[in-house]
């Protein structure tokens, strides 16, 4: 009996439980309940359930409204739920007003026992087949290990997009991400890893996202963000906001401490030119490229200096708080200068005789032979 199919039958009188009983024992096993708000306490507590055979008048709760509940819940598995509704004088209004509100059968009190085991059975083949049509859509669009959308979702989204901003007027743009070193990351602690770590970055990608934007898989261990309505300025300044993140993180693996960094190429309309939207995320994929191969850990998106852009004071002090010296050394020269006036006041308030003139002459010099 555990292996077969449960069903649910609801109704007030115990002659018709026990008639619709008798008729599905040995193909279903069945609980039944009295009365739709007791039905609904069922639905909600008991998730082995996967069809409803429901009279239409009841006490606390009717038919009609045991089946809005249902097809209103949160719950995903109530939502889709075979529900039959049994009448004995049912009339063409009520057949409709049932169907508006997502009935999967109506059925007249008296009809034959092999008729309502063929409908039932109809009913759960259909169910059966449209999860398993679902489940291949989803596989389609969503990675299975990361839940992130799979690229061609993502061509698509970024179709839509760009439809919206022609009509519109507006920009549309994408990022794409990629972890420098990525295969030396995989190297080092397995692919498998490697994938891990690339993925929780994603989902902490994902929390700082609006919800119009769209974030997929575009490669291993990177990523791509469709933002539709985005000028091209404004997905830079995510962008380098998201690099300088991720520069100053710092992961445990293995025991390990592990600091990673990303370089990111951005792409738009209309500052870019492009056919399709698999040529703008292929232009943002190309930009990502280039900054690898500059150097990486930084931003890309046409027209852009490949020298390193200067950093903040407290984005340097964040990277020697992550043991990240390498990082700041090619800021040293802004950075010190920018500290100049600092130096000159707590050397003016603590005496300290801090050779200043000689740190300001040394600044100069580096940024002269640079």
């Amino acid at each position: 009996m555990a292996d077969l199919p449960h069903v649910l039958i609801v109704d007030d009188s115990r002659v018709v439980r026990a008639s619709l009983s008798q008729h599905l024992r040995g193909n279903y096993e069945v609980r039944e309940e009295s009365d739709g708000e007791a039905a609904w306490q069922t639905l909600v507590l008991d998730h082995s359930i996967q069809a409803v055979i429901s009279d239409l008048q009841m006490p606390k709760l009717t038919g009609y409204e045991l089946l809005e509940r249902v097809r209103t819940s949160k719950l995903r598995r109530l939502q889709q739920l075979p529900f039959i509704l049994v009448s004995g004088e049912e009339t063409e209004e009520e057949r409709a007003k049932a169907k508006a509100m997502g009935v999967s059968d109506f059925i007249t009190k008296g009809v034959g026992g092999a008729e309502i085991l063929v409908r039932l059975n109809n009913l759960l083949a259909l169910t059966s087949a449209q999860e398993n049509l679902d489940a291949g859509r989803e596989a389609m669009v969503q990675d299975p290990a990361s839940g992130l959308y799979s690229r061609k979702y993502l061509e698509l989204q970024a179709a839509q997009a760009l439809s919206h901003s022609a009509r519109h007027g507006v920009g549309t743009s994408v990022m794409v991400l990629g972890f420098d070193d990525f295969a030396e990351l995989g190297e080092r602690f397995g692919e498998a890893v490697a994938e891990q770590i690339a993925n929780r970055f994603a989902k902490m990608l994902a929390g700082k996202m609006r919800q119009e934007d769209s974030l997929g898989h575009f490669g291993a261990g990177q990523f791509a963000v469709v933002s539709p309505g985005t000028a091209l300025s404004f997905c830079v300044t995510f962008a380098d906001r998201v690099r300088q993140a991720v520069e100053v993180a710092r992961l445990s693996v293995q025991g390990q401490s592990v600091g990673v960094t990303v370089s990111i190429g951005v792409a738009g309309v209309p500052v870019d030119h492009v056919a399709s939207a698999a040529s703008l995320l292929d232009l943002a994929g190309q930009r990502m490229r280039e900054a690898m191969q500059s150097g990486g850990n930084r931003t890309g998106a046409g027209g852009t200096a490949a020298a390193t852009r200067t950093i903040s004071l407290h984005h340097a002090l964040e990277l020697l708080t992550a043991n990240r010296t390498q990082a700041v050394l090619p800021h040293l020269d802004a950075l010190g200068k920018q500290l100049l006036p600092l130096l000159k006041l707590m050397d003016q308030e603590l005496g300290l005789a801090l050779p200043l003139a000689e740190i300001e002459h040394r600044l100069n010099e580096r940024a002269m032979k640079k």
